[in-house]
């Protein structure tokens, strides 16, 4: 399966950037223009944008890596959003001698906060309900504005233009197809000695206002990634990239000129 990719911003600097749930890789395009003599691969999801569908049959992150993994060919930078960092972090951890430099911002691999601080992440059901009754009901439409309510920008549902609450509506069936990669580890990420064994830099960037899981996942992956730094993004929630581009670029670039020394890079303060 070949992905449609999006090429934004020009420069030395390559990054593979993956994207959240339910967005495209265009939605890169605010934070390129935040970035000086960088160029951004960004690409669309299976089922995403441009990209061709996913096979239901087989596993949604399974899918998306293996496509990231088709333009990961050479050394360079990865950057990930949401579920799009997590599939970032799979490929560090399979190929870690080509990674430059690894920037995750608010992943939701919640394997490694359910082994640190389960209840963190089971009080994220509460959060989240709306979601879950939804997929089991069949109003995938009330299932889409839950997770937004919960992961989005902060648009109400009422506000967002018809073609894109479609949009969401459509694709909303990957976010639970990806709960065995997220939740219980299916690619073995937890497996002792791989995450240790990332050891190229790494940025851990989060929103001040974010559900508290996110903090969880964030400090759980702190703890296991030998050469890490955290930000955090003040104002921002969950989709900071597209909310907050200016001060996720600063973070960013300040990460990729000075990743070799640990500085505090919490935007804002």
């Amino acid at each position: 399966m070949i992905s449609h990719c999006t090429q934004l911003g020009s420069g030395q600097r390559h990054i593979l950037a993956l994207h959240c749930t339910l967005a495209h890789g265009g939605v890169w395009g605010r934070l390129a223009r935040h970035l000086a003599g960088i160029q951004l691969t960004a690409m669309d999801l299976p089922a995403h944008g441009r990209s061709p569908d996913w096979d239901p049959a087989l596993d949604f992150h399974d899918q998306a890596t293996a496509m990231a993994r088709a333009l990961f060919s050479e050394p360079m930078d990865l950057l990930g959003h949401s579920f799009g960092a997590t599939v970032a972090l799979r490929l560090a951890a399979e190929r870690p001698h080509m990674v430059r430099s690894l920037t995750l911002i608010e992943p939701v691999f919640f394997a490694p906060a359910l082994a640190d601080t389960p209840q963190r992440v089971h009080d994220h059901d509460r959060e989240i309900a709306m979601f879950t009754q939804g997929m089991q009901s069949g109003d995938f439409e009330s299932a889409a504005r839950g997770f937004n309510r919960v992961w989005g920008d902060g648009t109400k549902w009422a506000d967002f233009p018809q073609a894109t609450r479609d949009y969401m509506i459509k694709r909303i069936h990957v976010v639970p197809a990806s709960a065995p990669a997220l939740f219980d580890d299916r690619a073995g990420l937890m497996t002792p000695g791989r995450l240790e064994g990332i050891t190229a830099p790494c940025l851990l960037i989060e929103g001040d206002q974010s559900p508290d899981v996110v903090d969880a996942v964030n400090s759980a992956l702190a703890r296991r990634l030998p050469k890490v730094q955290r930000a955090v993004i003040k104002g921002a929630g969950h989709m900071a990239p597209i909310t907050h581009p200016d001060a996720v670029a600063q973070v960013l670039t300040r990460f990729l000129d000075q990743a070799q020394e640990p500085v505090d890079l919490r935007a804002g303060h």
